[in-house]
C-alpha cells in the first residue's frame, strides 16, 4: 500500500522558519523524484522544488535561497526546509513522488500559514 504522509505544517510569523517531512512506504523509494507542491486558495497548484533519484534539485525561482530541499532514501523520507518564510508562502504543500516508469503518487497535504 503507497503512502505519502505530509507533517510539520503550522502557523508561523513572517521570517520564521519550518521544516517540512514526506514519510512515504510502500514504493522503491530511491529511484523516485520527490517534488513539493503548493496551493493557494483561489491559485493553481505549483511546483515549489524537486530533487531526482540522482539528487538533481530544481527550485521555483522565489523560493530560491530560503527553501532547501533534500531526501533521505534510508528513511525513505524527504524534507522541505523553509526560512525566512512570506506570508505568500501560505498554501497547502503536498508532496509527489514520481518514477522514471511513468508512476506518481501524492500525499494529501499539509497547510502552511504565515502570518503576524
Amino acid at each position: 500500500q503507497v503512502q505519502l504522509v505530509e507533517s510539520g505544517g503550522g502557523l508561523v510569523q513572517p521570517g520564521g522558519s519550518l521544516r517540512l517531512s514526506c514519510a512515504t512506504s510502500g514504493f522503491r523509494f530511491s529511484i523516485y523524484s520527490i517534488g513539493w507542491y503548493r496551493q493557494a486558495p483561489g491559485k493553481e497548484r505549483e511546483l515549489v522544488a524537486r530533487i531526482t533519484a540522482n539528487s538533481y534539485l530544481n527550485y521555483l525561482d522565489s523560493v530560491k535561497g530560503r527553501f532547501t530541499l533534500s531526501r533521505d532514501n534510508a528513511a525513505n523520507t524527504a524534507y522541505l526546509q523553509m526560512d525566512s518564510l512570506k506570508p505568500e508562502d501560505t498554501a497547502v504543500y503536498y508532496c509527489s513522488a514520481d518514477s522514471p516508469y511513468g508512476m506518481e503518487h501524492w500525499g494529501k497535504g499539509t497547510l502552511v500559514t504565515v502570518s503576524s
